[in-house]
């Protein structure tokens, strides 16, 4: 969103065009082709340098990784809540800020770094040019001249006029993009050794699995429902004419 509105501010600028040009790139570019490309440019070429990242894998060997209810002294605890602190301990980030492990932590967030880009780089690619697109056409109307005419500066004009205006189509595409990554990315789970909901969906398929298929498939479209819905709510504070009832 940010990389749209930096195009669009700078309509036809070399900025627009670099921006743009960074777009369709990260828009053509293979998922698969990508992630090896970053695993090996910053695991291989930049290996002893401080930019190094891990290519696959949540943890480095020998990392020991608490449960969360020995560390705070519940080990007696049963029942849902300690299903709910079992399930945390096995989400390595939250162990390690949770448990206050900070080494954890920072390896855990450091074998996230690679995937979290190669995955975003689409959808944000995409939401870039929506951005862009959406902004440029409101930037056009009348009561945007009007605002020009009133010696408002086009900082103030862009920021506090057109962005808010011409964010319903950006946030309708937003949603849509959520919805698709909490469903899962098997290309990405599978360069980069994660076992995630993509990857374990498509074992169960592939096993004809039906309990864990139904499961999933349960989840994922609640999670399609939940985000749509919070983009509907969202659409009566971006935009005052709709009222929701």
């Amino acid at each position: 969103m940010i990389l749209g509105i930096t195009a669009a501010y700078w309509q036809n600028s070399p900025i627009d065009i670099l921006t743009m040009m960074l777009a369709n790139l990260g828009v053509s570019i293979p998922i698969f082709v990508l992630g090896l490309m970053a695993a090996y440019l910053f695991a291989v070429v930049l290996k002893d340098t401080p930019v190094a990242l891990p290519p696959s894998g949540r943890l480095q060997a020998g990392m020991r990784v608490p449960n969360i209810a020995e560390v705070w002294g519940m080990e007696g605890l049963g029942g849902p809540p300690r299903t709910v602190l079992d399930f945390l301990s096995s989400m390595y980030l939250i162990n390690g800020l949770l448990t206050l492990n900070m080494e954890l932590a920072k390896d855990a967030a450091r074998h996230m770094i690679l995937p979290m880009v190669v995955l975003a780089t689409v959808p944000m690619s995409v939401i870039a040019r929506m951005t862009r697109s959406s902004l440029l056409e409101v930037m056009n109307l009348d009561y945007m001249r009007t605002a020009r005419a009133k010696g408002l500066n086009e900082r103030t004009v862009v920021f506090r006029h057109a962005l808010r205006n011409s964010l319903l189509p950006v946030i309708t595409v937003v949603g849509l993009s959520l919805g698709g990554l909490l469903s899962g990315a098997v290309l990405t789970e599978t360069i980069f050794g994660l076992t995630g909901v993509g990857k374990t969906l498509f074992e169960a398929i592939s096993s004809r699995d039906y309990a864990v298929i139904q499961g999933f498939t349960l989840v994922i479209a609640f999670t399609y429902v939940l985000v749509n819905l919070l983009v509907d709510i969202s659409y009566g504070f971006l935009d005052p004419r709709i009222r929701l009832r």
